[in-house]
C-alpha cells in the first residue's frame, strides 16, 4: 500500500529499495484532476522500473506555476491522498519548491519520466522541453524517460470543458 510521505522518507525509502536492487522511477506533476491521461502515465512510469515515487507540487507551488487563479481545483491532501491511492503508486511526496529539484537530488531515483511534452535529450535547462533534474540523474548513471501523453486528457480542458454553459 502506497502511502504520503515527507522529502526525507521518500529518500530513505528510495535509498532502502535501491538496496534492495530495486529500480527506483520518480515523476512529478500537480495532479489537479485524477483522469485517464494521469493514470496511464503514471502506469507507464511504473512500468520502467520496481518502485514509483511521485512528487506533488503543493498547492503555493501549483500557484506559482500560473496555472490560473482558480487552480488548484482540489486541496495538496486530497491530490495527494488520491495518488498514492493508486496501485502503481508506492509513495507520494509534496514540495513547495517551483521544480522538484531538490527532491530529485535527495530521493536520486535510478529513472526520471516526465510526459512527453519534455524531451530527456534537451540540455538547455531554460528550454520549456528540458527535464529538471535529467543532468543529475544522467550524472549518477540514471535513465531519463518522456512517456507519450494520453490524446485527449489534460486537466486544463477539463476545467475548459466543465466552464462551457
Amino acid at each position: 500500500m502506497s502511502q504520503v510521505v515527507d522529502k526525507k522518507q521518500a529518500a530513505t525509502l528510495a535509498h532502502a529499495w535501491q538496496a534492495l536492487g530495486l529500480k527506483v522511477v520518480f515523476t512529478n506533476g500537480v495532479f489537479d484532476i485524477l483522469h485517464r491521461g494521469h493514470v496511464d502515465y503514471l502506469e507507464s512510469s511504473r512500468s520502467l522500473g520496481d518502485k514509483l515515487i511521485v512528487g506533488i507540487n503543493n498547492d503555493a507551488s501549483v500557484r506559482r506555476l500560473g496555472k490560473g487563479e482558480e487552480r488548484p481545483i482540489n486541496h495538496e491532501d486530497a491530490r495527494a491522498k488520491i495518488v498514492s491511492s493508486l496501485r502503481c503508486v508506492d509513495a507520494v511526496v509534496l514540495f513547495d519548491q517551483d521544480t522538484p529539484l531538490e527532491l530529485i537530488l535527495e530521493i536520486a531515483p535510478d529513472i526520471l519520466v516526465k510526459g512527453g511534452d519534455y524531451d530527456p535529450e534537451e540540455r538547455n535547462p531554460t528550454s520549456p522541453k528540458y527535464m529538471v533534474g535529467s543532468a543529475e540523474v544522467f550524472a549518477h548513471g540514471g535513465e531519463v524517460v518522456a512517456i507519450p501523453l494520453t490524446e485527449g486528457y489534460s486537466t486544463t480542458n477539463l476545467v475548459r470543458k466543465l466552464r462551457k454553459p
